[in-house]
């Protein structure tokens, strides 16, 4: 088995992408490459016999030997969306890397039309895209749906008070849990295809806020009333919440994308990859019923 890195190890996302790899697609641990800025956090996977390599995307010597010996690396994109233009200076760097590494097939993390998203990110994935596409390198890119798991962020104060404000409008969105992403993002690196490949994972219902809604209130038997505002509305709210202006200005932006229609798409890539069927946010509402209701 080629050597296999994965990047943000000790992330939400990379801790699951390695449990699939280890449990679902049976690759050993020793063939397992697990990289993060903080080698402390990967200590369990180290007693596991996977290796762990320090990988900082803002140390361009350090990937260069961070990437070595490696067959396939899965670039998670960064966290750093507080630094316009840090991200994709990051990715960057890394796709320089690993070209300069001799890495030969590289698979990446990015989002649903990030030509014409009005998300704040978008520009990041875009432009690390291209730099992925330019590089030579063969590549799997997942443009990952928003997640399910990103409504625990939120939907448990909106419960507390009822109601749901959001900028949405009549627009509807298809979200995929974080651990059906992390299992598509194994396949692909474990078995990637002959082919550069671009695959856009989500559910398979799109849904309105009340739509949403509604399922929430299911899971939790609690009422949520969906409150339209407008973004500028919104935006005050989340700012005197606290938000910093960046989260404020995703989570806006995320909003006036579902409502200009570009989250608005299903398709089968996750079949495609993995043989099952992703997780319904039904489903995903249930399991996570307790947190929903936390400090109810």
């Amino acid at each position: 088995m080629p050597k296999l890195l994965v990047t943000g190890a000790a992330g939400h996302l990379g801790r699951a992408v390695i449990h699939h790899l280890l449990e679902t697609e049976q690759v050993a641990p020793a063939d397992l490459i697990a990289g993060s800025r903080d080698l402390s956090k990967l200590s369990d996977l180290a007693a596991k016999g996977v290796e762990t390599r320090r990988v900082d995307f803002n140390d361009a010597e350090g990937l260069a030997s961070a990437f070595a010996g490696v067959e396939r690396v899965l670039l998670i994109s960064t966290d750093d969306l507080a630094t316009p233009g840090g991200r994709l200076k990051q990715h960057q760097a890394a796709v320089s890397a690993a070209t300069s590494a001799g890495v030969r097939h590289l698979v990446y993390t990015s989002m649903p039309n990030p030509d014409r998203s009005l998300v704040s990110f978008a520009p990041d994935h875009l432009g690390t895209e291209k730099a992925i596409q330019q590089s030579g390198l063969a590549y799997t890119i997942l443009r990952n749906a928003w997640y399910h798991d990103n409504y625990l962020m939120s939907m448990p104060h909106n419960l507390q008070v009822g109601k749901w404000f959001t900028a949405m409008g009549d627009g509807r969105i298809t979200n995929i849990s974080r651990d059906d992403c992390a299992r598509a993002a194994a396949a692909a690196l474990a078995r990637p295809a002959a082919e550069n490949r671009i695959f856009t994972l989500t559910g398979s219902r799109s849904l309105n806020a009340h739509e949403i809604a509604s399922l929430v209130t299911e899971a939790t038997g609690k009422p949520l009333e969906v409150v339209p505002v407008s973004d500028e509305q919104l935006a005050q709210g989340l700012a005197g919440a606290g938000l910093p202006d960046f989260v404020v200005k995703m989570l806006v932006s995320a909003d006036a994308n579902v409502r200009a229609g570009y989250f608005d798409l299903v398709t089968n890539d996750f079949n495609a990859l993995t043989g099952r069927e992703p997780q319904s946010l039904r489903d995903f509402l249930a399991a996570h019923r307790d947190a929903l209701v936390a400090g109810h």
